[in-house]
């Protein structure tokens, strides 16, 4: 590793020396993915005792532009130790390269007539690059003739096959377990294949990219594209653009303690709390649960407080209707002693399994909550503008006990074949947080008059 002509991060370090049979490398743009990747795979190949390694791509001059002719490519990396040959050599034609006894084929993953004859026998290390795009049949192919498969991928659409056939049942190493987006790390929820391990890189991660370089990637990228949720974020989704394109984790995420410190010094008054639930019991999804308790302050600001939030597609014995119910009572009076006591719960109104188990709950305890099918009387379009209308006045905030939602609003987006529709997914907090505050929308956004008086000094 010392040898190599450009720097190296802890994190790529840690990765080269990583041993595993299958790994998939995902992040943002600008990562080093490729470049450290290729390198890898090429060490590794030449480790083999198998000869035959195979690179595949979308195409012939993908590969070429991507992992060997590129500025610190592979040919820049191993100088002539690596020969390449686009019109094949030595009895093959199909374009490869060599290393020392190890021929390392290059297959178009497009072109499923060609890989078809092409493919065949056994490969000691396969590198497949851009794995999210490539052939499910080539895919299907590749895993089961390599002894070592190493990916790189670009952000998508989580809903692709590849995701769960391939790339959801690997796991960060301990080591880095946390060092990722939550919003992907929850989406790792196939069941595990031993040694199958999933690397997350990020800007911070590549220590070749210049300072400046970093900053005019995020500046020439436009907050609230599909370009800055998968190039800079580093996030799945195909989408034109997020919803909430104006929250920035600087200016609406605070800290809990400094909430609690505010209340003490009675910067903050609270005028009502509320509590909104949105709920999903499939198995085979990744839809989630979600519990969101809030507060509205005298001044009119709208604060996120607590959330608590579990699918069933994580839990060995799948939740119903009768335990979300339990759960609900345990947040509440959790919520209660911590902030401050509401009675009032808003269910999403279409979950009548839940609302009918909590009237049967509250006929055999004693009634500390009254659920409430939630107001969806305002249209999604209207509770979305609202809420881009409090954010850019700083009138709604999150606590730092709130991952998952900050995680959605920093993901939840537009649908590119739908005008003026979100996404159905990257929501359940959201939804949660509307059906919450929308009966008391009239309360957010303007102080009391008391307040108002009191904020400018008369």
């Amino acid at each position: 590793m010392d040898s190599l002509r450009f720097p190296l991060s802890e994190k790529y370090r840690d990765f080269l020396r990583h041993e595993a049979p299958v790994e998939f490398m995902e992040g943002s743009t600008a990562s080093g993915k490729t470049t450290v990747g290729a390198v890898k795979f090429l060490l590794k190949a030449h480790a083999s005792p198998r000869r035959q390694h195979l690179i595949a791509g979308v195409d012939l001059g993908t590969i070429e532009r991507n992992v060997i002719n590129r500025d610190m490519g592979v040919l820049d990396v191993f100088g002539d130790a690596l020969a390449y040959h686009p019109s094949g050599h030595a009895g093959t034609t199909l374009p490869h390269l060599t290393l020392g006894d190890n021929t390392v084929y290059l297959f178009g993953y497009a072109d499923r007539a060609r890989w078809k004859k092409a493919l065949g026998g056994q490969y000691g290390c396969a590198y497949i690059d851009e794995i999210n795009v490539a052939d499910t049949a080539f895919l299907h192919e590749v895993f089961m003739r390599s002894d070592y498969v190493l990916a790189s991928l670009n952000p998508d659409s989580p809903g692709l096959p590849v995701y769960g056939e391939y790339i959801n049942h690997s796991r960060p190493v301990p080591k880095y377990a946390d060092d990722a987006p939550a919003e992907l790390l929850r989406m790792l929820d196939r069941p595990a294949k031993p040694g199958w391990t999933w690397w997350y890189f990020s800007f911070r991660h590549n220590a070749a990219l210049s300072d400046e370089k970093r900053e005019r990637i995020i500046a020439n990228t436009p907050v609230g594209t599909k370009e800055h949720k998968n190039k800079v974020l580093g996030l799945r989704g195909r989408a034109t653009g997020l919803v909430f394109p104006n929250f920035d984790r600087a200016r609406h995420v605070v800290r809990a303690a400094w909430v609690r410190e505010e209340v003490r010094q009675k910067r903050i008054v609270w005028r009502q709390f509320s509590c909104g639930v949105d709920t999903a019991y499939s198995s085979r999804s990744k839809d989630t649960i979600a519990l969101t308790y809030w507060g509205v302050a005298t001044d009119g600001r709208a604060l996120l407080l607590d959330e608590r939030v579990y699918d069933n597609a994580g839990l060995a014995v799948p939740l119903a209707p009768s335990d979300t119910v339990v759960n609900i009572v345990a947040f509440m009076e959790r919520n209660a002693k911590a902030w401050g006591f509401t009675r009032h719960v808003w269910v999403d109104s279409a979950d009548q399994a839940t609302l009918t188990e909590a009237r049967k709950y509250n006929r055999t305890h004693p009634p500390v909550c009254t659920f409430n099918p939630a107001w969806k009387r305002t249209p999604v379009i209207d509770r979305i503008n609202l809420q881009l209308g409090w954010l850019h006045h700083g009138r709604m905030l999150v606590t730092d006990a709130c991952p998952a939602y900050v995680a959605e609003m920093e993901s939840y987006s537009w649908d590119e074949r739908k005008d003026s529709t979100p996404e159905d997914g990257n929501d359940h907090c959201v939804n949660s947080g509307q059906y919450a505050w929308l009966p008391y929308r009239h309360l957010i956004g303007a102080a009391e008059p008391e307040e108002e008086d009191r904020r400018k000094g008369t």
